[in-house]
């Protein structure tokens, strides 16, 4: 019988079955400036616990991915000190909701305390770290080139926030032809109502980006790897 995850509208992987090689829970940017009442999404005045409540599943999820076998990958998001890397429009996006932007300075600089993952997820080992200064991970990055080259063509997603980065990158891994599972509770969003739409958005026409699981539906499902 094949090792498949249990999820809606379909069970993941929808073609072939779940091994240690060829899949991945990709954790997205569980960082400081995401996840602290100090960091920008705290000081823009929202409230954090909804970003914060996918820690201890995604704990769990990694913890059951890691027993597996499973790879294990994390994005981070970040800019170079000098900005350089920053485009105009999330410049004047940034200064539009009042967080700084200037030079060594404000939000997701890499090297800052904001820009780190945050210790409860911490990567261990040779676990890989995708670094991005876009939504999508895929942009601009080596993460296509790190998935072919480990041999994974499924993944499980968790991470902040939902309709945003997690969305981003979830949709154009689907038109890349990979297999998507999205972990709604490992999911995190500042409006519940972004959550369920972003959820909902997945399933839609028969799961046209994929399916949804929980990190419980996950980690029974991986058992028999251990």
């Amino acid at each position: 019988m094949a090792l498949q995850v249990p999820a809606d509208p379909y069970a993941f992987p929808c073609v072939g079955e779940i091994t240690p090689d060829n899949t991945a829970l990709l954790i997205i940017d569980m960082q400081f400036d995401f996840c602290a009442a100090e960091g920008y999404i705290g000081l823009m005045g929202y409230d954090i616990a909804p970003l914060r409540a996918p820690i201890e599943p995604i704990v769990r999820a990694r913890a059951a991915a890691r027993r597996a076998g499973l790879h294990v990958l994390y994005t981070r998001q970040g800019y170079r000190a000098d900005l350089a890397d920053m485009t105009a429009s999330q410049r004047w996006h940034a200064r539009r909701r009042g967080t700084p932007v200037e030079r060594g300075e404000g939000v997701l600089i890499r090297g800052t305390p904001g820009w780190q993952i945050i210790p409860e997820l911490a990567p261990e080992g040779d676990e890989a770290i995708i670094d991005k200064t876009a939504n999508g991970a895929f942009y601009g990055t080596d993460l296509d080139s790190v998935l072919r080259a480990k041999g994974i063509r499924n993944i499980a997603f968790a991470g902040n926030t939902i309709d945003c980065c997690v969305h981003s990158t979830l949709r154009e891994a689907d038109d890349r032809g990979y297999h998507c599972l999205l972990l709604a509770d490992c999911c995190g969003a500042v409006d519940p109502e972004l959550h369920r739409a972003a959820v909902a958005m997945v399933k839609v026409e028969g799961g046209v980006f994929g399916s949804v699981a929980a990190a419980a539906d996950f980690a029974a499902a991986l058992e028999p790897l251990n």
